[in-house]
């Protein structure tokens, strides 16, 4: 009996062949949660170019709003668990990730209108907004803006008690070690959200990453934030909102239920344990289903007392 052997080169041409087959087919194959094209722009009302991406479909569509002094890349791990059933926006607020710069004042109102634009740009008809953070006063102006398009709010730790009854002396006291060295200010800052047991890398990322924001972006955007609990605006912008609201938190911090039910239409929240400020990021597997219950509450919009 004999036995064919190819050649060499004969053997070397097959196997690029099927690695070339391969790689050809894998192209085809585009996750469930990939875009199609590039990050996208829209222009905000003050012509302020805002970057925003937008994977999967379905409705409702979510869209998500980071926090002060962070971007889009802070729902990395929410993108791939949620573009599965959903139409899913992330943008980035002007002065922040790839968004324009050159606003003198980066107002609240303002980045409502940021969040605005995105959503006339992509001719969203209802979505459920999603703030962390700043992102839960950022929320909350973007839907007084286009009610017609907002079904829902859902804070991510933030909105604790839009009645806190901060001082002018108060904030003063808060910038001033942010505004005399905002890289050392803003670690510090951060540092007290994050709990010890979080993971080494991610906190680093995390605290590195913010420091590194435009110090007049954030400066600006953190005293336009605080005033408005000094004024009480931040309980007001809810008077006329006529959509429900639930947040998911973590346990740092109480939650003041009976002030926020005077001015939301209702409210109600979910309480992960144990968890820091980047519940997101830092425990996305407790997270994620948390976060769906909560956009079944609001389609729901039975969103019922709990304590």
């Amino acid at each position: 009996m004999t036995t064919q052997t190819s050649s060499p080169n004969g053997a070397h041409y097959l196997k690029v062949a099927v690695q070339a087959a391969v790689c050809l087919m894998l192209l085809c194959i585009v996750p469930a949660h990939a875009q199609t094209d590039w990050p996208r722009m829209a222009k905000s009302q003050d012509g302020t170019p805002i970057s925003y991406q937008v994977y999967g479909a379905g409705e409702p569509t979510l869209t998500f709003v980071h926090g002060w002094s962070c971007d889009s890349r802070y729902w990395q791990r929410q993108i791939p668990y949620f573009s599965r059933n959903h139409r899913v926006i992330v943008l980035d607020l002007a002065g922040h990730g790839h968004s324009g710069q050159g606003r003198a004042r980066y107002t609240m109102q303002s980045f409502g209108e940021d969040v605005r634009a995105v959503i006339a740009a992509e001719k969203v008809s209802s979505t459920i907004l999603i703030g962390h953070s700043m992102g839960g006063s950022v929320i909350a102006e973007a839907a007084r803006l286009m009610p017609e398009h907002v079904s829902g709010l859902i804070g991510i730790d933030t909105l604790e008690n839009v009645e806190y009854p901060m001082t002018s002396s108060e904030m003063e006291q808060f910038v001033k070690p942010l505004e005399a060295d905002f890289p050392s200010g803003c670690r510090a800052f951060v540092s007290t959200m994050l709990r010890d047991k979080s993971d080494p890398a991610l906190r680093e990322w995390i605290l590195a990453d913010m420091a590194a924001a435009p110090p007049q972006v954030a400066m600006s955007a953190m005293r336009e934030m605080m005033s408005l609990y000094v004024s009480g605006a931040a309980a007001r912008v809810f008077d006329g909102l006529n959509v429900p609201v639930v947040t998911v938190n973590a346990d740092m911090w109480p939650i003041n239920f009976a002030a926020n039910r005077r001015h939301m239409h209702s409210y109600d929240a979910i309480i992960i344990k144990n968890a820091d400020h980047f519940l997101m990021l830092n425990r996305s597997d407790e997270f994620n289903p948390a976060l769906e219950k909560a956009v079944g509450m609001i389609l729901r919009a039975t969103v019922r007392p709990t304590n």
